[in-house]
């Protein structure tokens, strides 16, 4: 069996650090908030609760999308080897903000989270990315691509809807002041875009090939 380098592992070290990072800070926060009753999360410690949660699913579903392209531009396939811890830290945070909203939100009354689902457009939208989450944290295994083989690669395609309906989700729910969710649909846009260019090129080239090959004898 391969040895993973030194450097790799103090790498992956270091990603882990600073993935929990914030839900390590979070949680002494609140823990701050329970115990004196102080002002650590705001005015509305749920809400802000709620935020930094889904925030960080968020910035980590784009990172994980980032990676190929970052990958493609330095020609570093290492980069590809954090792809699926950050992509279940994304689903980590969107459990904790899903669970935040459950527990702390509906105080346990978890029945009527079908009631918001069908009345509140963005809470639709955000269940049904993390809903369309939970399958691809299950099969990121080793185990499940090789059962999966080529299904594997387009169930993991999932993840641009899911971008798409996490940024819907943030979008309609700040409703007023869309200055920040419009600057992560830019980042959206701009990663789907290179995906999207990508695939032309590689398509405008495979059909040039085919032009140049003499045509077979009859």
């Amino acid at each position: 069996m391969p040895r993973t380098p030194t450097s790799l592992i103090a790498a992956k070290t270091l990603v882990h650090a600073l993935a929990l990072a914030p839900a390590a800070w979070l949680a002494w926060q609140f823990w701050q908030v329970w115990q004196t009753g102080g002002d650590a999360l705001g005015a509305d410690p749920i809400a802000e609760i709620e935020h930094r949660t889904g925030l960080w699913a968020l910035r980590l579903l784009l990172l994980t999308l980032a990676l190929t392209p970052l990958r493609q531009l330095t020609g570093q396939p290492l980069l590809v080897r954090f792809r699926r811890m950050l992509g279940l830290y994304a689903f980590f945070y969107a459990s904790l903000h899903l669970a935040a909203y459950l527990v702390l939100d509906l105080r346990g009354y978890w029945t009527q989270i079908f009631e918001e689902i069908v009345k509140r457009p963005y809470i639709t939208v955000g269940f049904a990315a993390w809903l369309l989450l939970v399958p691809l944290a299950i099969t990121s295994t080793q185990g499940w691509m090789r059962r999966l083989k080529r299904n594997w690669g387009r169930l993991h395609k999932l993840i641009y809807a899911i971008g798409v309906l996490a940024v819907l989700h943030f979008w309609w729910l700040v409703k007023s002041d869309v200055r920040e969710p419009a600057l992560y649909a830019a980042i959206l846009l701009a990663l789907l875009g290179w995906r999207g260019w990508k695939w032309l090129s590689a398509r405008r080239t495979t059909a040039a090939r085919s032009a140049r090959q003499p045509a077979a004898p009859r």
